[in-house]
């Protein structure tokens, strides 16, 4: 019979996911799986698996005095409890199941509990404890008086056998139990990877919440591991803000670390993604709240799984853990090795909350992007604190001996006791006296070793694969190491009054060095930024190979325990944008058009530098108004080189790379073929350019539609030729119309949609040195210390002798030399992109 290509594609895509469905039902083959139906005297099918009658063969059982009871004549049970809950083995001493165990490691031990009434056996008032040879998992007291109770717990097993204990809180009380799980747990399901470096290989986990994000209810017949997930819909804060999302491609394991065992296809299928009709606005997060117990701390682990995305790097958004920021800008792509459809799972470790709250949302730094966040699965699980102090056994066969050897060691543990102190005080001098000298000497003595720490090094290896040349490169350069507790002293202990400013890597704090109070800028990093150790390494290895008055100056670092943290020579009027429209003292004065220029000039100074000063150019990537910073003379300096990109080789024309920048300056054609190069730079640039002139922000969603991104509303005008119409209110009458004519020319050059068409850096500046000059001509004129025409006629001379000077060697940076002249009298706004001096590199 013959089959059209149609039908053929449809069965083979019909194929395909019955194939994905029943490897996702295949479940996983457990070294040790002990599942038993407590209390019941035959085996018990439950989905895929049996639960064998509670008749020890396989593992023991030590009870004094049980019973086996079941829920016949129980009066809160009914015909729909589930067939597990049925049955119980009633304890009325302290009891133990123990079972070998063939494979140490983590296991799961799950317990079943339903509180009927059997015959004399008042189940729902019973207190008791269980607990394992070392850890106290629970009391009677979290279990339902009225509902079924399932608990689960991962643990530890470090011996070839294991033992449950069910201990009666009293004489006259009882414990229960009506089914028992312990099973392995799949090797690396639990690392030791989470933040605050706590060692989770070893914790005791209890599972207190597992959901699955934009789908159903996944039952354990779904789930390799027999783990029941349930949907996020009852979970959501705000239900209009968030839309499910579901998937019927293939899933891709193993690009990003997850397998099938650590969460089940169906729950990387589904998503709960920002809600698209909202979205336009995008200055919203999606909200998920738990209650958990304050005071106690949880694993938290969360599943992403970009199913959402049509292209790579399209979709950046915020992460946020307990109301902390713990991701930002997260790009799953680059996680999952550049693939789609690929899960990846990210653990976190957080203090618990009554209302703790887990949230996505929109990458605000980022622009020409739509704004979007994901979430497809959530586990949390509590780490467990509590030990049982009475060993493997709280039988009372073994008090009579613990109270025998209690006398002895309660002596041995005095002598001991009193040594330890003397041993502790002689320790505690000696601590105090180096530390009073360390103290004594660290402000002179601050210089602790030529080139980055080992610590630095080693993590710089391990984490960021670093190859020795640039390790060799940040050696030769960087001279100073400051103790972290200097850095301390210089911010008052990093007090929030001295912040002066806030970052993706952290925040910028205001500080005093030493004994002669210089005055630097302290950039502290987020240890929860999951990008602070690669801008840490990328800030020192681009400052310390350049050397320019355009940038920001490092003067050191600290790589002390878990601290990074960079020092810069202090920029006392702050940033451009604070003088431009806030995000600084409202009390700034007003900058002239001419300052605006200056600073223009400077800033393009210190770009063209970065672009033209090495072998290979280097592409800032995050160039914007809030990274210019302005020394006491005003003069701009081009600041943080996190982002940093090193250009092209000499025969390629980009560098293919994720989409980094900062929302409203990031050129379109970068964001659409994620091709970076130099005129990324420059495009971003031209945004600082209508920043300085009209004096807003890129973005401003308060403003009418067409006026909300600033690049698009000025192109307008521009095209127009009415720019004027757009520029700050402020400099009315200070703008000469052929220096502004200039100044538009170049913008509109550099906001070109294709980067062929937009002007170089060097470029760039001649131009914005030229409308300068067009400014300072005129304004001669009108105070009558030229004509016009004379100050006009001056430019070409300028521009000759800076055209000269820009086919020198733009590495060497010595302008003056050659000139043939001494430049060094020269206004800022006529020298070209070079150092005037050479001592000043």
């Amino acid at each position: 019979m013959f089959t059209s290509p149609i039908n053929l594609f449809k069965l083979c895509i019909l194929i395909t996911h019955i194939s994905c469905f029943v490897q996702t039902c295949i479940a996983a083959d457990p070294v040790d799986n002990y599942l038993i139906d407590c209390g019941s005297p035959t085996n018990t099918t439950v989905f895929t698996r049996t639960f064998a009658a509670d008749n020890p063969s396989t593992w023991s059982l030590s009870a004094p005095k049980s019973v086996l009871a079941n829920t016949t004549n129980a009066a809160i049970a009914s015909s729909d409890t589930p067939s597990l809950y049925r049955t119980a083995r009633i304890l009325t001493a302290s009891s133990s199941y123990t079972f070998p165990i063939k494979k140490r490691g983590r296991h799961w031990v799950r317990l079943y509990f339903f509180p009927f009434t059997y015959q004399n056996f008042n189940l729902p008032n019973s207190t008791f404890t269980v607990s394992t040879q070392n850890t106290v998992l629970l009391d009677s007291n979290q279990l339902s008086t009225t509902n079924t109770t399932f608990k689960e717990f991962s643990l530890s097993i470090d011996s070839d056998s294991f033992a449950l204990t069910f201990a009666p809180s009293s004489g006259s009380s009882i414990a229960y139990v009506n089914a028992i799980e312990v099973v392995s747990v799949p090797d690396g399901l639990i690392t030791n990877d989470a933040s605050k470096g706590r060692l989770l290989a070893t914790q005791t986990l209890e599972t207190v919440y597992r959901v699955n994000m934009g789908g159903p209810k996944v039952l354990p017949s779904n789930d390799t591991l027999s783990r029941t997930w349930v949907s996020d819909q009852g979970f959501l804060v705000q239900k209009n803000l968030a839309e499910s999302f579901s998937y019927t491609g293939v899933i891709s394991y193993g690009n990003g670390g997850s397998t099938r065992d650590t969460a089940p296809d169906m729950v990387y299928r589904t998503a709960t993604e920002m809600a698209q009709v909202n979205v336009s606005n995008g200055n919203f997060n999606v909200t998920w709240e738990f209650d958990l117990s304050p005071g106690s701390t949880y694993l938290v682990r969360t599943h992403f799984c970009d199913i959402v995305s049509s292209a790579l790097n399209n979709l950046y958004f915020n992460l946020y853990i307990g109301g902390s920021l713990a991701v930002k800008d997260l790009d799953l792509s680059t996680i999952s090795v550049n693939t789609l459809a690929s899960p990846v799972f990210m653990d976190f470790v957080a203090d618990g909350s009554s209302k703790f709250r887990i949230s996505i949302g929109p990458s605000l730094d980022l622009t020409d992007i739509m704004p979007n966040g994901i979430l497809n699965g959530l586990e949390i699980m509590k780490l467990s604190s509590v030990t049982n102090d009475d060993g493997a056994s709280n039988n009372n066969n073994n008090n009579n001996n613990n109270k025998k050897t209690s006398v002895v060691w309660a002596i041995v543990g005095a002598v001991l006791g009193g040594l330890a102190v003397i041993v502790i005080v002689i320790l505690a001098l000696a601590a105090c006296t180096r530390k009073a000298k360390k103290k004594k000497q660290h402000s002179k003595t601050w210089v602790t070793n030529n080139g980055v720490s080992q610590s630095l090094a080693s993590r710089f290896s391990n984490r960021t694969a670093t190859t020795a040349a640039s390790l060799v490169a940040l050696n030769g350069n960087l001279n100073i190491r400051f103790p972290f507790a200097a850095l301390q002293e210089a911010t008052n202990n990093f007090e929030e009054s001295s912040v002066i400013g806030v970052g993706g890597f952290g925040k910028v704090y205001r500080g005093v060095l030493g004994d002669d109070a210089t005055k630097v800028a302290v950039k502290r990093g987020n240890p929860r930024s999951q990008q602070g150790l690669t801008e840490f390494r990328t800030e020192i290895e681009m400052l310390s190979n350049f050397r320019h008055r355009h940038l920001v100056s490092l003067i050191g670092y600290c790589d002390e325990g878990n601290e990074m943290v960079l020092v810069y020579e202090y920029m006392e009027e702050g940033t451009l944008k604070s003088h431009l429209y806030g995000g600084g003292c409202n009390d700034l004065p007003n900058l002239t058009w001419k300052q605006r220029l200056e600073i223009c000039v400077g800033a393009a100074r210190g770009l063209h530098y970065l672009h033209t000063g090495s072998t290979k150019a280097i592409i800032h990537r995050d160039v914007k108004s809030a990274n210019i910073l302005l020394d006491e003379n005003l003069m701009a300096k081009v600041a943080d080189f996190g982002l940093s990109k090193t250009g092209p080789e000499l025969d390629q024309t980009h560098v293919s790379t994720a989409v980094k920048g900062s929302f409203g300056y990031l050129d379109p054609e970068y964001f659409r073929r994620q091709q970076l190069t130099e005129k990324s730079d420059v495009y971003s640039f031209g945004v600082v350019l209508l920043e300085t002139l009209c004096a807003r922000p890129v973005i401003d969603p308060t403003l009418a539609r067409e006026m909300v991104n600033l690049a698009e509303w000025a192109m307008k005008w521009l095209k127009r030729g009415q720019i004027e119409q757009i520029m700050d209110p402020r400099l009315a009458g200070d703008v000469r119309p052929q220096s502004l004519r200039k100044f538009a020319e170049t913008v509109e050059k550099c906001l070109a949609d294709y980067g062929v068409d937009r002007p170089s850096m060097g470029d760039v500046l001649w131009n914005l040195e030229y409308a300068l000059q067009l400014q300072e001509a005129a304004s001669a004129a009108a105070d009558g210390n030229a004509d016009e025409e004379d100050g006009t006629n001056q430019i070409p001379e300028l521009a000759s002798r800076v055209m000269l000077a820009s086919t020198t060697n733009v590495g060497d940076g010595a302008v003056g030399e050659s000139l043939g002249e001494d430049l060094s009298g020269v206004s800022m706004s006529k020298v070209f992109s070079q150092l005037v001096k050479s001592e000043g590199r």
